[in-house]
């Protein structure tokens, strides 16, 4: 696969399993047919993690990783902390917020064609002032959009995944809900599938937020008042989305061959269903910004860090998409 320049990875927190994992997505980017990629910082920190001494080469430019790439795995910035495995320490957290906004302005600046975030732990990054929820709000900010224009998508074989209200209190989900923010969505994930998926007529399916989708006011009014007002609206603006489907029959394999991506009403509803089918290929995508930004759909896994049986599949896999979705731009201008 060719793209304009490579991707560009953060390490995620060094005490997780974030270094590891990139160095053997790396080790394997022959077989998984992986796009070139750099990461930002932590040379010494992916030495200690590698399997294979003598794999990580530091780098000057975007450019020269790109040559790199075939022989040694890139390493761009002489930013560096402690590899203390399942340790996580306020120097690693400095490191992690370093390598993600570095990573982003290089995308901003086009000398990655994308960025690829490995995992972070959101209550060490508060401790060196990250204030934001997540790394998707963060990457909204510094790309300059209101948060509500940043959507969260988790991607797999099976499914994809869009949770329309996300780092919240589940009391709070229904005061947050609203037709506007469901179009305004829907809207970014319809216009996300065809550019970045090539679905040239994506299909959506809205779930319901209470049990059996409310059952005709039931058990809850927000599917009436709320969530059916919205889809008629899209609809008539030409948006094939169906809904509000009860979430319990929505996941099943005879529902999925109906719709291109589902769109939860909270965090859970989409990400169970995600994580039982795709797990260890899940990815974490954020739609709607200029950039395109991919992350395995997982944690730091402090537990398992430094021990070497942790998956690189989904790593690889949002390796992958980064790759394609940076090609489709590219060739789509």
């Amino acid at each position: 696969m060719s793209v304009l320049s490579p991707l560009a990875v953060s390490l995620g927190d060094p005490a997780g399993i974030g270094p590891e994992i990139i160095v053997e997505s790396w080790a394997r980017r022959r077989e998984a047919r992986l796009p070139p990629f750099f990461v930002v910082g932590g040379e010494q920190v992916l030495e200690a993690a590698s399997r294979t001494r003598g794999v990580i080469r530091l780098v000057g430019s975007a450019e020269e990783a790109f040559e790199v790439f075939k022989d040694r795995l890139p390493v761009l910035g002489t930013s560096e902390a402690e590899y203390t495995p399942g340790e996580p320490s306020a120097e690693g957290a400095a490191l992690a917020l370093h390598s993600l906004a570095e990573s982003t302005r290089l995308a901003l600046l086009g000398k990655a064609s994308a960025v690829v975030t490995a995992p972070v732990a959101k209550d060490q990054l508060a401790t060196v002032g990250f204030e934001f929820p997540g790394q998707t709000e963060f990457l909204a900010e510094v790309c300059g959009l209101d948060q509500d224009d940043a959507v969260m998508m988790l991607a797999g074989p099976s499914l994809r995944a869009v949770p329309l209200t996300v780092h919240c209190a589940l009391a709070d989900v229904s005061k947050r809900l609203s037709q506007e923010l469901i179009i305004r969505r829907a809207r970014i994930v319809a216009t996300a599938l065809r550019r970045d998926f090539g679905i040239e007529s994506p299909r959506i399916a809205v779930c319901g937020l209470n049990p059996h989708a409310g059952e005709s006011g039931r058990f809850g009014d927000e599917e009436s008042q709320i969530i059916a007002p919205a889809i008629a609206a899209l609809v008539a603006d030409g948006h094939s989305i169906t809904g509000p489907h009860s979430a319990d029959s929505l996941f099943t394999p005879r529902a999925r061959k109906t719709y291109d991506a589902a769109l939860a009403m909270y965090h859970d509803q989409a990400l169970i269903p995600l994580k039982a089918l795709d797990f260890d290929e899940g990815v974490n995508v954020t739609l709607g910004l200029p950039i395109v930004r991919t992350s395995p759909d997982h944690g730091t896994a402090f537990d398992i860090a430094g021990k070497g049986i942790a998956d690189p599949g989904a790593m690889i896999a949002a390796l992958k998409m980064a790759g394609e979705m940076a090609a489709r731009r590219a060739a789509n201008g």
